[in-house]
């Protein structure tokens, strides 16, 4: 479901895949549909696919 999802448990944040950083859920703007990961920034969305892209 990309442009959808389903709430597991109720709450107002997600917390960043790769810096532990509390995104709030109005905030959330960097998700990987594929991996069902959220992200801070850019940044941290850039460190993940960069760490992605060295495994392949």
């Amino acid at each position: 479901m990309p442009n959808n999802f389903d709430v597991l448990d109720e709450g107002d944040h997600v917390i960043c895949s790769v810096s532990k950083k509390t995104i709030l859920l109005e905030n959330l703007n960097y998700w990987n549909v594929e991996l069902q990961e959220a992200y801070f920034s850019p940044v941290e969305a850039k460190i993940r696919y960069e760490e992605l892209r060295k495994k392949n």
